[in-house]
């Protein structure tokens, strides 16, 4: 059976046609778990209304509901909905987005095909509030480069995603299995991300080549995705040290605590590669205030090769070199 991990949260403008698009699947899938967060419109009685409808012609899909006042978020909501979903798949969705179709018939090939493969993804289409294409492509606003989907296309992604995540979860399907590796989800990690790289570092995760998903940007998204500007860029690269440098200490080390409690279903290599990285962002933490003296420390560092396996490479060597430090250092300097 597939599962659908539906999350809502006032979505009553877009949420009939994401369903819709979900009903007309074939294979159709066996339930939609609805994780509503506290909406005030009339988004439950949408999902419930087409479920009725459809189940009223033929329709075999059932629907359970999961309310929660006061609101969850988004990453506590898709937990929850994934706990109490009952397929052997889980496809997650947003309320905003449309499903073209094959999108599960495509998984399911694709779980048919590799035993070992607990998460699939994809690129997705771009359209703007009422439907339009935007001439852009998830993975292209995400800048993912031909090394970055390559690795992933091939199922070797632990590697990648020990960079960065580029897995949207409104692309994913996955095996029920895997939630029992990666929950609960730690501080500081957003679902999709924590998913991934767990599926990767324990099994097998894919990036499918087809474009499956028409991915809604509406200005209203809680987590969306837009090609940046020069603006953006140097904004990003400006901002102050703390408190990212600390929270990529802190979701390193959580990842590196979940897998040693994994055991032998990690790979030596994965787990030594979370150390190193770890080890790379405490590097980073205690860089010095000053810019000008940090510049031997990230020599060292590029020359090791750790800005390429650990980091974005050259964006990240910039980033270390202009970021201002916190609290009172920041401020002399700015004089």
């Amino acid at each position: 059976m597939i599962s659908v991990a539906l999350c809502t949260h006032d979505g009553a403008r877009f949420v009939g046609e994401q369903v819709r698009s979900i009903l007309a699947q074939v294979p159709e899938p066996g339930e939609i778990v609805l994780g509503d967060d506290a909406s005030r419109d009339d988004t439950v009685a949408i999902v419930e209304r087409l479920v009725a409808e459809h189940r009223a012609a033929g329709g075999r899909t059932e629907l359970v509901v999961r309310r929660h006042d006061p609101a969850l978020g988004v990453v506590a909501n898709f937990a929850d909905a994934l706990a109490h979903a009952r397929g052997d798949l889980v496809a997650l969705s947003d309320q905003d987005d449309v499903w073209l179709p094959g999108r599960l018939a495509a998984a399911v090939a694709a779980f048919d095909a590799d035993p070992r493969l607990l998460l699939v993804h994809g690129d997705a289409r771009l359209i703007d509030a009422e439907g339009h294409p935007t001439g852009t492509t998830l993975l292209q606003a995400l800048e993912a480069t031909p090394g970055e989907r390559a690795g992933l296309a091939r199922g070797d992604a632990f590697a990648t995603l020990l960079r960065r995540n580029l897995v949207t979860g409104a692309t994913v399907v996955l095996r029920r299995s895997l939630v029992d590796a990666a929950a609960p989800f730690p501080p500081g990690w957003v679902h999709d991300e924590w998913l991934a790289v767990i599926a990767a570092a324990v099994g097998e995760l894919r990036l499918l080549p087809e474009t499956l998903i028409d991915y809604r940007q509406h200005g209203g998204n809680q987590i969306g995705a837009r090609r940046p500007t020069m603006a953006d860029r140097w904004a990003k690269l400006r901002e102050p040290r703390e408190p990212r440098a600390s929270g990529l200490v802190a979701r390193t080390s959580a990842l590196v605590d979940r897998l040693e409690r994994l055991g032998d279903a990690v790979p030596s290599a994965h787990l030594a590669g979370a150390r190193a990285r770890l080890a790379h962002e405490q590097r980073r933490r205690a860089l010095p205030r000053v810019p000008v003296a940090r510049v031997p420390r990230i020599a060292a560092a590029y020359l090791r090769g750790d800005y390429r396996r650990y980091s974005r490479g050259a964006i990240d060597v910039l980033r270390d070199l202009v970021q201002p430090a916190p609290g009172k250092a920041r401020a002399t300097l700015n004089r």
